[in-house]
């Protein structure tokens, strides 16, 4: 009888342990491949989003189906750290060319390409903003997804509407 009652409890551990490993594999996929919560921090993003960080809707289907368009706003890694993902609003895709505003009251006013895989990114807040003025064109492999709701806080709370630069 006691036997019996182990099996019965082992049993059960067991299809409890398969549907719990089932439901975060799930998860893992659905955050990897569909939509994922992400934070927006720092001035940059000043006004759409708060310096103290707003929380994000993030999905990734535009971004794996080249969906991004110019005026989105999108998560990416960002190119001169890996380890840091920057959230920034799409002023240019491959071919447009882009006006740059000068980083400093000493720079000028520039044209600028962006080449072939690639997408002009640039925060809101132009003047307190590292963006591709500074490094770059950013290779569209490093757009993590698109910004489309804020969760938080609740007086923002709504979708992410795409601002044509």
């Amino acid at each position: 009888m006691m036997v019996a009652a182990w099996r019965a409890l082992l049993r059960e551990a067991w299809e409890r342990s398969v549907v719990f490993t089932q439901f975060i594999c799930f998860l893992n996929v659905f955050s990897n491949h569909v939509a994922e919560v992400h934070q927006c921090l720092g001035p940059s993003m000043l006004p759409t989003f708060n310096v103290s960080g707003d929380i994000l809707l993030l999905e990734h289907l535009s971004s794996k189906f080249e969906k991004v368009r110019p005026g989105d706003v999108v998560m990416a890694r960002s190119p001169v750290n890996p380890n840091l993902v920057v959230c920034k609003r799409v002023l240019g895709l491959e071919g447009d060319r882009v006006t740059v505003l000068p980083t400093s009251s000493r720079g000028h006013v520039k044209q600028v390409v962006v080449p072939k895989g690639h997408v002009w990114l640039q925060g809101d807040n132009a003047y307190n903003s590292t963006d591709s003025r500074h490094y770059g064109p950013v290779p569209y492999a490093l757009i993590q997804g698109k910004v489309f709701y804020r969760i938080w806080p609740p007086e923002g709370w709504g979708p992410v509407l795409n601002r044509q630069p």
